[in-house]
């Protein structure tokens, strides 16, 4: 069972790792990613740049 227990993860994982490539290369999730980083990346509060 071992062998075929990793296996079988491996194949999920595979595919898991399908389906979010897929996902992100439509530009809707393009654009929620770019606008979730850019509001992350402002959190820090001022640092005095306008």
């Amino acid at each position: 069972m071992g062998f075929l227990g990793k296996a079988m993860k491996s194949g999920l994982a595979l595919q898991a790792m399908r389906i979010a490539q897929r996902e992100m290369s439509k530009p809707e999730n393009q654009r929620k990613a770019k606008e979730l980083l850019r509001k992350a990346t402002n959190r820090g509060g001022s640092s005095g740049r306008r």
